[in-house]
């Protein structure tokens, strides 16, 4: 049941939830999404479903939980689509369940509306919801951090190995708030954007022409054109979601690819990311992007000039709005120039940031 105790929500949202075979996990997320602070049978929480190309009994485990009375908190809609040939994936449902939500919001509650969007297999907090509607009132849009759910039957040494490859990443995100900190996202912060918890503004969301409909990282390329648009982007700790550890997915680069490389270094693969010397030069470019947009008349073409940016680019980064769109778009550029990051394996890489963040601290 629904927190009694809990003000009402006063923001209009929907979840969107792109599903697929989810006939055991969907009814989960379902349940968690029913006991969210601030709804009740009397004021429910909007929840659109996408059952793309099931054939597990997804639809009927739905409407039975429905029927139940489990679900009386929420105003659910189960919209069952057959996607074929090279359309026939999760980015085309994300984008079909985005899509209906923001027609629903505009329907009933005109251009107000806020669209959270996740995947079957998540689970999340009580206040899920109100976090992320907390977080949109110094933000454009919110990144829920992700928590690994191993089931409790996972080999002990890959939580020891998630535990470290979540240093690096905070590692990565120390350097900028030594560098160049993002006033928008202050500390801490985690550093997810993913799927499994993203929160936008219907109004935004049609503005950058809504998820672009790829079979991998749909994502992360919504993200993208937010960021080029302006966008600030926080990623506020208080919200947070529970997503599956597990290593079998439908998707080429997804999560499930990355469980699955976690496992085979438990075997003896080394996991390499970038040096931390990558991250220093991109986040020193990248201010330095920052101050150029800031700069007026001569002073800014120089500056873009000394950065690599030649007449033409100037000029098509005339139109952007503010330092985050000049930045993202200034900085796509010069990444297309660059060459890979090197890589080292992660105790390095970890030993490294450290290493490099501290001579930073000293230096200051």
């Amino acid at each position: 049941m629904p927190l009694a105790t809990a003000a009402p929500i006063a923001r209009p949202c929907v979840v969107c939830i792109p599903a697929r075979n989810e006939a055991e996990r969907l009814p989960i997320l379902l349940a968690t999404l029913a006991r969210q602070e601030g709804f009740s049978a009397e004021a429910p929480l909007r929840v659109v479903v996408i059952a793309n190309n099931c054939t597990d009994g997804t639809v009927a485990a739905v409407h039975a939980q429905e029927a139940s009375g489990a679900l009386a908190s929420l105003t659910l809609r189960v919209i069952e689509a057959a996607l074929d040939g090279a359309a026939a994936h999760v980015g085309t449902a994300r984008r079909m369940a985005l899509d209906a939500g923001a027609d629903w919001l505009d329907a009933e509650v005109g251009p107000s509306g806020i669209l959270l969007t996740t995947d079957a297999d998540a689970r999340f907090p009580a206040d899920w919801v109100a976090a992320n509607l907390r977080a949109l009132h110094g933000a454009d849009v919110v990144g829920g951090r992700l928590v690994i759910d191993d089931d409790g039957a996972a080999d002990p040494r890959l939580g020891a190995l998630h535990a470290r490859i979540e240093r690096y990443w905070a590692g990565v995100r120390r350097l900028e708030d030594i560098l160049d900190p993002p006033p928008h996202d202050p500390a801490p912060r985690h550093g997810d954007h993913t799927g499994a918890s993203l929160a936008v503004p219907v109004a935004l969301y049609r503005a950058v022409g809504g998820l672009p409909p790829l079979p991998c990282g749909e994502d992360n390329a919504l993200v993208g054109l937010l960021r080029e648009s302006g966008a600030r982007l926080r990623h506020c700790p208080d919200v947070r979601v529970m997503v599956s550890a597990r290593h079998q997915g439908r998707v080429s680069g997804g999560m499930a690819t990355e469980m699955a490389r976690r496992a085979r270094v438990l075997a003896g693969e080394p996991y390499l990311l970038p040096e931390a010397a990558h991250w220093q030069a991109l986040i020193l470019r990248r201010a330095a992007l920052r101050r150029a947009f800031h700069a007026t008349g001569s002073a800014r073409g120089e500056a873009c000039a000394r950065l690599g940016l030649d007449a033409d680019a100037c000029a098509a980064l005339e139109a952007c709005i503010n330092d985050i769109a000049f930045v993202e778009r200034a900085d796509r550029i010069l990444e297309s120039r660059s060459a890979p990051a090197r890589e080292c394996p992660l105790d390095r890489a970890l030993a490294d940031l450290d290493a490099l963040a501290l001579s930073l601290r000293d230096a200051a």
